[in-house]
């Protein structure tokens, strides 16, 4: 398994040597902004809501200073705005108190805050922080899985499994090879295998043929 793991993301970064999120940011807070309204929602449908608002707001103060009846109005477009808009106006105000207005470095201390898990948290630790984390969403349940990286049935367990079996001079960008190949190539829905540059070692392929 493990020349399999290693050949795999070889070809990633031979692929794209330097992914990137689609989720568009200024900074730090805005990054986990983002994040939070990503949820059940497109990064497309995200970036055309924040883009306005972002030009206004850089901080948590700058949230707080808005209030929650504009908040709403600026995400209205996302799905479960109100719910989220909420989760962000207390998340400002924590910020403010107990973190001096900037985003904190570790897993705890981001799970602390409202609208954020554990995949959040993974995001904005990876691309904020540059640390080496597996944020899993439905791209990388499914292409992990397809490809046999591992044989999971949750989202924690395909981030246990993941983190054990990927060499570390692949760990930062190995979330965002395994969404943005789930999210074009290795759809849900009609794969397009035959445009796969994975698709020799793929398991998934290999049973459909």
């Amino acid at each position: 398994m493990s020349d399999k793991v290693r050949q795999i993301f070889q070809a990633f970064r031979q692929h794209e040597p330097r992914p990137k999120g689609e989720l568009h940011y200024t900074n730090d807070f805005t990054l986990l902004l983002a994040v939070i309204l990503s949820a059940q929602a497109t990064d497309v449908g995200v970036n055309k809501a924040t883009k306005p608002l972002f030009a206004t707001i850089a901080t948590p103060q700058d949230v707080i200073d808005l209030g929650l009846t504009k908040l709403t109005a600026a995400v209205r477009s996302i799905g479960l705005y109100k719910t989220k808009a909420s989760n962000i106006m207390k998340t400002c105000a924590l910020l403010v108190e107990k973190h001096g207005g900037v985003v904190p470095k570790t897993m705890d201390e981001l799970r602390q805050l409202p609208g954020v898990g554990r995949k959040t948290a993974n995001v904005v630790l990876n691309i904020a922080f540059g640390q080496p984390t597996i944020a899993v969403d439905t791209h990388v349940f499914r292409v992990s899985n397809r490809l046999g990286l591992c044989r999971t049935t949750t989202p924690e367990k395909t981030e246990a499994a993941l983190l054990k079996i990927i060499p570390d001079e692949y760990m930062q960008h190995a979330h965002h090879w395994l969404i943005l190949h789930g999210r074009y190539i290795c759809k849900s829905q009609n794969p397009q295998c035959g445009q796969c540059f994975l698709m020799s070692w793929c398991d998934f392929y290999h049973a459909n043929q």
